[in-house]
Parts: structure tokens; sequence; C-alpha cells
């Protein structure tokens, strides 16, 4: 979830499951669009189809237009399907697959014939199709079968049709959501009775652990809700049934704030103090999503025993209502209730006045001032410095000025407590009003400052003198890089060109800006290695100028490259790459005291002009002074690239989380994409590390990488290789004849089969024109501008023709929509392939005589 000092005001679960909707909606936008197709563009043959006009089509028709497709990848048997119903249409279609036309083909959109008809709610058609035998449980578009859109749709009569003809009432989609599934999801009573009656997994899980009951009281569906909980003679329903995150049917229920379905669980013995991984029991989920009735309801059941449970943000049901901070109502009631007090402290010591305001509820943090909220107490929270943990006091005053919240901050500082009327003491303003203002501790502040001092000066002590610069030695130039630090400049030092680090000062930062920028000085100041950033030295003297130089690497990230430039880089390159980032971090941990990166990720992976790579970036970085530590600093880094470990709240990890970082990185250089890129980063991290997902390995991987993957990104850390043992393979992969072959060959191609078999005797080479992007950087980018402009028109047109199943834009990049479904990769070829045909087409690759045995 991530090191959070209050709870986020949206879980990885409601992320994910917004990510399912707006794909349904999609889906249903795609398959609206292959139902309205442009027919102004259509042939005589596709026009006398969409009439079913069967005597014009049989004088049409020959051998070389049996097989004709529209621009959108619409069959002569789609465009049947979808412009007309009756016997005409029945007639077509059974003449069209005499004719040998396969009904499993898909459009573009990736819909069969079936799905575009069963999505219409055409019964004929469907009933012509089934008739003719054809495979009712091809899928298509999300991983979706007729029955998952007939369940979607509502569409009765054609289920119990589909069902008939041997459709899979338990097929899991692209997230393993059955056919019951997304009924309940989308509300049909009726489609989920029906299917209950024919046999459906009443318990079958999706991809994430949720059942059809989860997703029905998620939805508020009561008599979807009741059919379920009902089951059947042979099946029973356990109200308490838990998903991936340990939510149950009653936590839905109370998010969603359905009283009628939390009375119709408590009927069935649902666990009202039942807690998810997050800690949050029912009456937590009801005060984050401000449903008062619901609380009501679960405080009538349970009395006082839930009110005082802490969730792992230490956040009371008092807490969790602050922190949404849209209900006075609801607050006032929480109060209201016995043992439930106002200034609480959770275990680590925030109040439910610091969750108000840390999330900028004005009104909130007014009304519990108004109520007796105490300003005075602290929460404690870890500051990181040299290796120990170590705990800071900060007041709501603190949390509200870290957000930025001024309005907060100036109520509290001039809030007047009637206690206080006639106080003075060392809270009291001298000439002022009397008003009550809350401070940062002066003592807390003095040590603070006290202890960045002695780190600055033992930092000038210890630091080589050729180390030491001045301001006045450094021409700052453009901007090419900023962060939470400050900015990097590209500039001048002693007449070198060089990269300029600048600190900007930070008051209340979750950590010390100063603490970081000596950790990162002392460790490049140690780093003496080709694959390592060369440092050239650091401005000590005062910190509001405090700067780190390093030479400057004018390639530029591996990330600009492969996602903002988009640059192609062929198969020797992109192991050229991996094998200096490899011996880099090889290098790290193999040093007297090892050290850590932490925050490995294709934005820290710097290129030479010659397309060599260094490791870059080391403020996250530390000495490693065992194996394994147990005071380490929690989520340091970039979420998308986090291991597991790390992610999960661990303070216990070793050099092997770099490990899984850098999988991540050579699977992004491969691939050319960022992992998980439809998904944010919080919950790209989020999916890794609790669902175990990893990125998809694409069959043109050489087999040597595939095996680093698989291991470098295991769950479990001590599975995960060593650096020094991937090296070897990777030089080893870089050097192979295939390598050799596919990066100095005159064509690249976008296909992966194409890419392999330009390895065999017999291939065709057909493809792309570029010629493989190698050697000076500058050079690289010149001719793949050059070859852009020239050959844009043509390449698209070529890429829309190879690959008919995914959207390819004007500059010839190929656009996944859908992405977010985890759909698995398909191979790209003229014509739909099969799960036999896919299987087929490796086997054959594989066993090539003319293929590398890296292949």
């Amino acid at each position: 979830m991530g090191n959070y000092k209050s709870r986020p005001t949206i879980s990885c679960a409601d992320e994910l499951k917004k990510k399912i909707s707006e794909s349904y909606s999609l889906f249903r936008s795609k398959a609206i669009e292959d139902l309205r197709p442009r027919d102004s563009e259509w042939s005589e043959l596709q026009l006398a189809c969409s009439r079913c006009d069967l005597a014009g089509v049989k004088e049409l028709l020959n051998e070389d237009n049996v097989n004709e497709k529209t621009d959108t990848g619409h069959t002569l048997l789609h465009i049947c399907c979808i412009s007309g119903a009756g016997a005409d249409s029945k007639e077509l279609i059974n003449y069209f697959l005499q004719q040998g036309i396969k009904a499993i083909y898909l459009t573009k959109n990736q819909f069969s014939a079936l799905h575009l008809a069963t999505y219409k709610g055409d019964v004929e058609t469907v009933v012509a199709l089934c008739e003719a035998n054809i495979d009712v449980n091809v899928t298509g578009n999300s991983g979706m079968t007729a029955l998952h859109i007939t369940a979607m749709c509502g569409h009765l009569e054609i289920a119990q049709i589909l069902l008939e003809h041997g459709a899979r009432i338990n097929s899991g989609d692209a997230v393993k959501f059955s056919p019951l599934h997304i009924a309940s999801f989308f509300g049909h009573d009726k489609m989920v009775e029906s299917l209950i009656t024919n046999g459906a997994n009443i318990n079958i899980s999706g991809g994430v652990g949720d059942r059809p009951l989860h997703l029905a009281c998620a939805k508020g569906y009561l008599r979807i809700t009741q059919l379920l909980l009902q089951g059947t003679s042979d099946q029973k329903v356990d109200v308490n049934v838990k998903d991936d995150e340990e939510h149950r049917p009653i936590h839905f229920c109370c998010k969603a704030g359905n009283l009628q379905i939390l009375s119709l669980l408590l009927e069935h013995k649902a666990d009202t103090h039942i807690t998810n991984i997050y800690g949050d029991t029912p009456l937590h989920l009801a005060c984050y999503y401000c449903k008062l009735e619901i609380c009501k309801a679960l405080t009538l059941h349970t009395g006082s025993a839930s009110l005082n449970i802490e969730n792992i943000f230490s956040e009371t049901p008092l807490h969790a209502a602050c922190t949404t901070g849209k209900s006075i109502e609801l607050i006032k009631f929480l109060l209201e209730q016995q043992n439930v007090d106002i200034n609480y402290q959770g275990k680590d010591g925030h109040t439910a006045l610091h969750s108000a305001c840390y999330h900028g509820h004005l009104r909130v943090v007014h009304f519990l001032l108004e109520s007796g909220a105490d300003v005075n107490l602290v929460a404690s929270v870890s500051d990181q410095n040299g290796g120990s943990e170590k705990k800071e006091e900060q007041t709501a005053l603190m949390w509200a000025y870290e957000k930025g919240h001024d309005s907060i901050v100036t109520l509290l500082k001039h809030h007047k407590r009637p206690q206080d009327e006639s106080a003075c003491g060392d809270y009291t303003q001298p000439g002022g009003d009397g008003s009550y203002v809350s401070v940062p501790s002066p003592i807390g502040k003095l040590r603070s400052v006290t202890r960045e001092k002695i780190d600055v000066l033992q930092l000038r002590a210890t630091l080589p003198h050729y180390f030491h610069l001045q301001i006045t030695d450094l021409e700052s130039q453009e901007t090419i890089g900023s962060g939470s630090f400050g900015k990097v400049f590209k500039g001048k030092c002693r007449g070198k060109v060089v990269a300029i680090k600048r600190y900007r000062a930070s008051s209340f930062g979750s950590k010390s800006d100063v603490d970081m920028f000596c950790r990162e000085v002392s460790i490049l100041a140690r780093l003496d290695s080709p694959y390592v950033i060369h440092f050239v030295g650091a401005c000590l003297d005062d910190p509001s100028q405090f700067a780190i130089v390093t030479r400057f690497v004018s390639g530029g990230s591996l990330f600009g490259l492969l996602h903002e430039q988009k640059r192609l880089i062929d198969m020797h390159t992109k192991l050229t790459i991996a094998v200096d980032v490899a011996k880099g971090m090889e290098y790290l941990h193999n040093l007297p005291q090892p050290i850590i990166h932490r925050d490995l990720n294709s934005h820290n992976i710097l290129l030479e002009e010659d397309c060599h790579a260094v490791v870059a970036d080391f403020g996250e970085s530390r000495f490693l002074r065992s194996d394994e530590e147990d005071n380490m600093t929690k989520q340091p880094g970039n979420l998308r690239w986090m291991a597991p470990e790390i992610f999960t709240q661990c303070t216990k990890y070793s050099i092997r989380a770099d490990m899984f970082s850098y999988s991540l990185c050579l699977w992004e250089l491969l691939a050319g994409e960022m992992p998980f890129a439809h998904l944010k980063p919080a919950a790209t991290a989020a999916e890794m590390a609790y669902h175990h997902t990893r990125p998809p390995i694409a069959i043109t991987f050489p087999k040597p990488i595939i095996g680093i993957l698989q291991k470098g990104w295991h769950a479990n850390a001590e599975e995960r290789p060593d650096f020094k043992n991937i090296v070897p393979i990777l030089e080893e992969c870089r050097q192979s004849q295939a390598v050799m072959l596919i990066s100095n060959g005159n064509t690249i191609t976008n296909d992966p089969i194409s890419e392999l078999n330009a390895l065999s005797e017999d291939s065709d080479n057909e493809g792309r024109t570029t010629p493989p992007l190698t050697g000076h950087v500058t050079a690289m980018r010149t001719r793949w501008e050059m070859e852009a402009s020239r050959n844009s028109g043509a390449q698209s047109e070529e890429l829309r023709r190879r690959f008919p199943l995914t959207q390819v834009d004007k500059n010839g990049y190929v656009a996944d929509p859908l992405c977010t479904m985890r759909m698995p990769m398909l191979l790209p070829s003229a014509d739909l392939l099969s799960s036999e045909d896919l299987s087929s087409e490796r086997s054959d690759i594989e066993s090539s005589s003319h293929v590398d045995p890296f292949y």
C-alpha cells in the first residue's frame, strides 16, 4: 500500500476494481464499434453479404475473395452475422462455413462472428452458428467467450442455447471472471439464477480471489446476494469467504453502504470483527466511506467492541472517519459512543486530529478542536539516519505543515481553548491575545540540526581533498532532470562537461536531505568502476548550496531512450546494456563493504555514446553492514521496480532486492515497454507483491534470459541468483550466433516469428526496412528519424496487416488499450492462431536446425 502516515483514501483493491470496470466499459465500446462497420468502403461482395443476398454472393464469390476482409478485420461471415437475421441469413451462414470461412476468425477488435451476434442479442443468428457446430468457447477481446458476453448483456435465451451446445460454464476471462462473476458484476439476477441452475460454481474464484458473492455485495445487488447465499443442494457459500486481500463480503457491503444486504449477511452469521490484510474491520470501511447508517447498524449489533480496534495504519474507526472527513455527523456519532476518546492515540501516537490535518479537512479539524482535541499530542515518525531507525515526535500542526494545508495551520496556531484563557506560558505569544499556539518542539529541532551538522563535519573530514569543490567552480547550464531532492543540471566544472545535482532544503521532509546528501557523497567517493557513474566531487561548505558533481553521460537514460524517444534497439545492443548494468551491480555487491542500490530502474541506467551503460543515482543507496539487516528503510526507490519484500513494509531485506529490480529492467529492455505500464506505480508494486504477477515473457526472448528473469524476480529472495552468477550467462548469450545474425542483418522486423525465422535458410525476411540501430547514440537517433520519416506510412500499414489483433497508430507503434486485463501475449499472424497453432509454432521454432540454442 505504501509507507503512509495515515491510510490512503483509495486502496489497491479499489484501484483494481476500477481498472476492471474501465476495461469492461472499453470492451462494450469496441463491440459497438464492430457492430457499426464503415460500409462505404466495402466491396460489391461485402455489400451483397450485408443484404444477405445469397444469389448475389454465390455469383461474386470465388477462391480469391472467399477470405476477403474489411479494414477492420471483418470477414464475410462477420458481415453476414451483424447485418441481418432470418432464413436468408441462416442459409448464407451455412454457405460461408461450407466454403471454408472459419468462425473463429477475429476482427481487429478481437471479436468472432458469434461474439458479435451474441452481444447484439440476435438469437436466430446464434442458433444458426451453433447448429453449424462451430466452437462456442472461442475467446476474443479480454479473453471473453460468447457465454461471458451474454452474461454481461443478460440475454437469457442465448445463454441457454450456448450451454446446450457445449459452452463451458466456469471458464474464466482475462481477469479470471466466470460468466457467474460477470452476471453478478452487472446485476442480472435472472441470469445468475439460470447459471446456478445449470451448474455454475458459486464458489469460483476470480483473479484476485474475488467470488461472485463479493461482487454482488460490493455492487449492492440484494436479489443476487440472496441467490448466492441460498446456494443449491450441492453447493453452499461461506458467508465469510475471503479474497486475496482477505476482504469478506461484509467488508464490500459496508463500503457500498447497503443496509438490506448487511442485515442479510448478519442473518447468515457474518463476522463483524473480522479484518482484511490492512487490519480493517467492516466498521473501519464504513467509516472510511462515510456510511453513517451502516456504522449505526454495526455499532448496535457489536456494541463498543469494534470501536477501538486499530488497523495497520494505527487508525481506529474514529481516525477513519477523520481521514475521509466528509461527514461531521459520523464523527459526532462515534464520539457519542462509550469508550471512544477524541484524543485516543494509535500505536504510532497519531490522533484523529492528526489524520484530519494530514488529509486537509478544515471543517473536521475545527469540529475536533471545539470538541476538545489536544493539539499537543505527538505521533512518532521514523527518521532514518546512519543505518539505525530513530523516532521523531510530530504534532498535528507539523502534519498540516508537511502537506501544505495553510488554512489548517492558521487555525491550529490561533485556536483558543477555554481552559487556557488565563494561562500564560511557553506557548503563549508575547503581547498577543493569549491564544494557544502549537509549535514544533525546540529541543527536537535543535537535535535535528546538531545531528545534521555532525554528519556534514564528519563528511568534510573524511572526504579526500581532491573531491572538495567550491560552488564557484561550477557553471550550471540547462536542466536535465529533477526530483524531490532538487534539480540536475548539465554544466561545466574546471573546463569539463559534468552533471550537477543541486539539493534544495526541505524543512518537514520524511527524510533528511542532509542525511541523503552525506550518504550519497560517501558512497560515490568509494566507487571506481567503468560500469558505475564517475564521481567528480561535491560542494560541502554551505547546506543551501550542496551539490554533487559527476561525469556527464551524453546518451541519456535508458527510460528516455525506450519510452520517450521510442527508439528501436537491436538485440546485441540490448544485451550489451544488460551486461554492463549486471557488471556494475556485481561490483557494488562485492565491495569489501557491499552497497545495496535500492533504486535500480531504467531512469538510473545511463547510456554512453557507444551504447555502453553505467549505473547511476545513489541517493537511496546504503552500505550493508551484514548480509541481511533488520533496520533498513521502508520503501526506498521507485514503486514500479520495487522488490515485494520492500513494498510489503519489510525492514529486513538483502542485496537480492536489487536483483528483482534488475530483472524488471531486463524485461523492460527486451520488451521495449514499462513493466505493467497500464497500472500506477503503487498498484504495480501491489500486483507483484500480493498477487505474484509478473510481466509476460515473449517466446522471442533468448532462453537463458528467460531463466534469469524467472529466477531474478522470484517471490522468495533466497531463490534469486547473485549478479556474479548471471554475468557469464549474459555474456555468452550476447556473443551467440543467433544474436549476431539478428543484430547484423539487413532487416529488422516487428514480428517475433520473423525475427527468429531470419536465422533459417527459408526465411522470407519480410518486415521493417529500418536497419538495426547500433553504435553511436546520436547516429542512432538521426538514422531512425530519417527512416521513420521516409517509411512511416508503409510501416504502419505493414504492422496493421501483420498485427490484426492490435491497434497501430500513425507512427507505427502498437497500442493495447485493454492491457489492464493482463492479457497474455499473442503471436502476430495474418490470421488468428489457435492455442494448438501457437504450441506448434513454438515447437517448430525450437526444433529448427538453423536456430541458435539460445532461442
